[in-house]
């Protein structure tokens, strides 16, 4: 008989699960428990199995709901947890959080692990719909979320502030991101080439490429030498999504210069010189961990997630949200000294190593598993 306790994540994306958890997820494994991942399959199912990881494909939508499909889906989901029987589940995001809550308390799951990363499009974007969504969302999560034997695990202080003052969680824990691996994001010497700003990020108007392009056309209109680059593809599913058309038009113009999408981003990094990601909020975002374990200064805004990095005139600078000029000025200041890029670059990553470290999350997340289970 199989005594061994049985972990499921419950994640959106084949692609996130391996950036964020995989590295957490075998770790448990070598920690004794059985591991299973119920996820959509893309790209990365592979290095999923190839991990040794039982992998559920699971085909939904994040954005579109259609009732009859989302019935559907919550009772394929019900069968499949009662079937599954986890000691443990893990959610990862809106709809995994609102679906899984709702099946693993029919199913009688043990204890459950709601993991928001980010407040995402509902809670960062002014669109009507999104305004329209965020008090339904908030009233599912305050039904959904405190059930005796679960946990909410924010990134950032901000956002689980924000829901304890709401009164919409009970039990919350602080787990800052997913960690980055200090070995593969090495530090390098910045190339002694035309300095290269890089913004590494989903092609979403709310990681602020908008600003990122303005920015670029002030620094531009100054002669200032320099060249922008992004790295990511657009994300059809977000109402945030830039189109392709748009980005080969800027680029098209000498804006910027659009990379699409890249797996090796260490390779990405050594040939940046500032790593900027103006974004209107995030969970914790694993490119300004991993870009400060590379060496190289930020700039980004000063908003929940971004502002857990980056320590301002320390690792990089923040400035605020949606504002281009003010973009354009930090950047400038940093393009002008070469040894202050340095500097900055040396302290990101003695940080990263002492407090954002893969290690360090495994570690709190393993005992986080074992607390509940001894709950």
């Amino acid at each position: 008989m199989n005594n061994k306790p049985k972990l499921l994540y419950f994640v959106t994306e084949d692609w996130f699960f391996c950036s964020h958890f995989l590295d957490r997820a075998v770790a448990a494994q070598q920690a004794g428990f059985q591991v299973s991942v119920l996820t959509r399959v893309n790209r990365h199912g592979q290095t999923i199995l190839d991990n040794g990881i039982n992998l559920i494909p699971l085909e939904f939508e994040r954005s579109k709901i259609n009732p009859l499909r989302e019935i559907s889906l919550i009772k394929g989901l019900a069968s499949l947890y009662r079937r599954e029987r986890p000691d443990i589940v893990h959610h990862v995001a809106l709809k995994p959080i609102l679906y899984g809550s709702l099946v693993a308390k029919i199913a009688g799951i043990r204890a459950i692990v709601n993991a928001p990363v980010g407040m995402g499009y509902v809670f960062s974007s002014k669109q009507l719909k999104a305004r329209l969504l965020k008090p339904l969302v908030l009233l599912a999560y305050r039904l959904l979320l405190n059930p005796s034997n679960s946990v909410a695990v924010f990134e950032n202080p901000d956002d689980l502030t924000y829901f304890e003052k709401l009164g919409i969680v009970k039990y919350s824990h602080l787990i800052r991101g997913a960690g980055v691996n200090t070995l593969q994001f090495g530090s390098s010497n910045e190339p002694n080439e035309v300095p290269v700003v890089l913004l590494a990020a989903r092609m979403l108007w709310d990681k602020g490429v908008g600003e990122f392009v303005e920015a670029a056309k002030i620094l531009q209109q100054q002669s200032i030498s320099a060249r922008f680059v992004l790295v990511g593809a657009p994300d059809k599913e977000n109402p945030e999504s830039i189109n392709q058309s748009q980005l080969l038009e800027w680029q098209d113009v000498g804006i910027i210069e659009w990379w699409g999408q890249h797996d090796d981003m260490p390779q990405v990094f050594a040939q940046a010189h500032i790593v900027c990601l103006p974004s209107y909020r995030e969970g914790l975002p694993k490119v300004l961990i991993e870009a400060a374990a590379c060496g190289r200064p930020i700039v980004t805004t000063d908003v929940p997630g971004c502002r857990e990095i980056v320590r301002h005139n320390e690792n990089g600078l923040l400035v605020p949200a949606k504002d281009p000029q003010a973009l354009a000025v930090a950047l400038n200041r940093l393009l002008n000294d070469t040894e202050l890029r340095e500097s900055m670059g040396k302290r990101g990553r003695a940080m990263v190593e002492a407090e954002f470290s893969t290690e360090y999350v495994v570690e709190q997340t393993l005992q986080l598993y074992k607390e509940l289970l001894e709950r």
